[in-house]
């Protein structure tokens, strides 16, 4: 049976060589944390996540830094050291954090979907699909019209996107920890 182009382009990202994303990354590393970017790199994995070749769709290219994030300790005064930081494990994927940033970066695009395309030494970096609202290719397309919806505003904030319902455990349902809607809500009524 003959395999299309999507089949080979997704093998060849499950181990992609380094040689193709050296000189990529050196590239991305001296640009701008945000990017606009004309067609996805990935774009088997763009369309499978819901993105279309036409008016309304915006692919950002973004950069995160690896790595916990530093805290200082509470009531410490005097002369700092490397003592006073706590270092803080962040409870969201770093998928989330790009989604976040990109949809406070960009006010008007809401997101529909992100994907990992490569990470060196001290960053990451991630495609977002970002969709205008407001665009009238979006709201007459019966597929994508829902994201017009007032319901839907703010979604990468409110964690509806799909990255952040993994990094919340909402992919499972589980008897051992109840985590709907949230956990937060569960331990505040003392359950």
């Amino acid at each position: 049976m003959a395999k299309g182009m999507y089949y080979y382009l997704r093998q060849a990202w499950q181990k992609p060589s380094s040689e193709m994303l050296r000189e990529r990354l050196i590239e991305w590393r001296k640009g701008n944390v945000f990017v606009k970017v004309d067609k996805p790199l990935r774009i088997d994995k763009a369309r499978a996540l819901g993105y279309k070749a036409k008016k309304g769709f915006v692919i950002v290219r973004i950069r995160i830094r690896r790595g916990g994030r530093k805290r200082k300790r509470a009531g410490v005064k005097g002369r700092k050291t490397t003592k006073q930081h706590i270092r803080k494990t962040l409870k969201m994927n770093y998928k989330w954090v790009a989604e976040i940033r990109v949809a406070r970066k960009y006010k008007n695009l809401e997101v529909l979907n992100s994907y990992w395309i490569g990470k060196d030494g001290k960053h990451y970096f991630f495609e977002v699909i970002m969709v205008d609202p407001s665009a009238a290719e979006i709201r007459n397309d019966r597929i994508m019209s829902w994201i017009t919806s007032g319901k839907n505003k703010k979604r990468a904030e409110r964690g509806l996107t799909s990255a952040a319902k993994k990094s919340r455990g909402l992919r499972s349902k589980s008897h051992k920890l109840k985590v709907r809607p949230s956990l937060r809500s569960w331990h505040r009524r003392g359950k």
